[in-house]
């Protein structure tokens, strides 16, 4: 059985693929402060920065989760994130355009055919 922080590690591994194949540059991955932890932080095309949080789930044959990937990041992760990625923009202003400021995105991923 693939443990849980495994499927986390594969899914941002999908998701920073993804992205580079849609012309983001990505900055750094798991950045980790006391305060929280980004997993992508990344450029899109139109140079705003950022924040994406991967939220990863096994998909396992003939079932139907009861919740999507999405429904992980609760209300409170989400302020944590927000929060960390408030401070990250802050403590980075040089990689922030200003006309475009930040954002933060979820990418939801289903893993078939791991156990």
């Amino acid at each position: 059985m693939t443990q849980k922080s495994e499927v986390g590690r594969i899914g941002e591994n999908i998701a920073a693929a993804y992205l580079i194949k849609n012309g983001y540059k990505i900055i750094e991955r798991n950045h980790l402060q006391k305060w929280g932890e980004l997993d992508i932080v990344a450029k899109d095309p139109n140079g705003t920065l950022v924040f994406v949080e991967v939220k990863t789930m096994r998909q396992l044959p003939n079932s139907f989760a009861a919740l999507d990937p999405e429904d992980n990041l609760t209300a409170a992760k989400l302020k944590k994130l927000q929060r960390t990625a408030q401070l990250f923009a802050g403590f980075n202003e040089d990689l922030v355009n200003q006309k475009l400021g930040w954002r933060i995105d979820l990418v939801a991923i289903y893993l078939s055919g791991v156990k």
